[in-house]
């Protein structure tokens, strides 16, 4: 089972792939964000390079990202199954993935695109906190920090990411609006695209989220078993 989330930054997608992840029995939620900004800590060659595009707001170029995602889906624990989150960003990853996974013949089921208004994305992004210990997140309206910034769960240091400051956010949609937005046509076009409104509660989208891949799944399980 392989699954894509595409969406704005801020709509919910780290969230609800978490939470299809436990759904689906623990199969990986893959999300290139964790992945640079793990190297990104490590001070790799490649976290140094992306480091300044991330903080710039800007996608991270295509070379950088390609081969770290190929070589983490291709690890044993994604042998029945994995959800992308953040990746692909654009026609040429999405079609350099196609590529790949038809090598694997392993193609992908569905891709959930979560829906939601601009300004409610730029409220939740700039509203966002993290601890620098942890990484756990906070939310200055639905679930703000503790009054001495310091986390409830490990007492690191609460702080913005530099990719959540206004200016940077607002960048980040028009990047996003650029790039990312045409991926809905070119998966549309192959059938597997599934919109799901993502200003519902957590609750509600999760649900609406298994609902339609459900039967995603089925139908995908008919084609193969049709398929000569």
């Amino acid at each position: 089972m392989e699954l894509i989330f595409i969406g704005y930054p801020g709509a919910g997608k780290g969230t609800q792939a978490a939470l299809l992840s436990q759904h689906f029995n623990n199969i990986p939620k893959i999300s290139t964000g964790d992945i640079l900004r793990a190297a990104v800590a490590a001070k790799t060659d490649l976290g140094l390079k992306a480091k300044l595009f991330m903080d710039a707001g800007e996608l991270v170029p295509d070379n950088l990202i390609i081969d770290l995602v190929v070589q983490r889906i291709s690890e044993p624990d994604s042998a029945k199954g994995y959800i992308l989150d953040g990746f692909p960003r654009n026609i040429h990853q999405a079609q350099e993935l196609d590529r790949v996974l038809l090598n694997y013949q392993r193609p992908i089921v569905g891709v959930i695109s979560l829906e939601i208004e601009k300004k409610k994305v730029i409220e939740r992004l700039t509203s966002r906190r993290v601890c620098s210990k942890c990484g756990h997140l906070y939310n200055l309206s639905s679930d703000p920090p503790p009054a001495n910034n310091l986390c409830a769960f490990c007492s690191g240091d609460i702080y913005q990411r530099s990719d959540d400051k206004p200016e940077t956010v607002l960048h980040r949609m028009e990047v996003y609006e650029e790039a990312t937005r045409p991926l809905k046509v070119y998966y549309g076009s192959q059938g597997k695209l599934i919109p799901i409104d993502g200003s519902l509660s957590i609750e509600k989208v999760h649900e609406e989220i298994v609902n339609r891949v459900t039967k995603a799944l089925a139908q995908f399980e008919r084609w193969k078993k049709a398929s000569p």
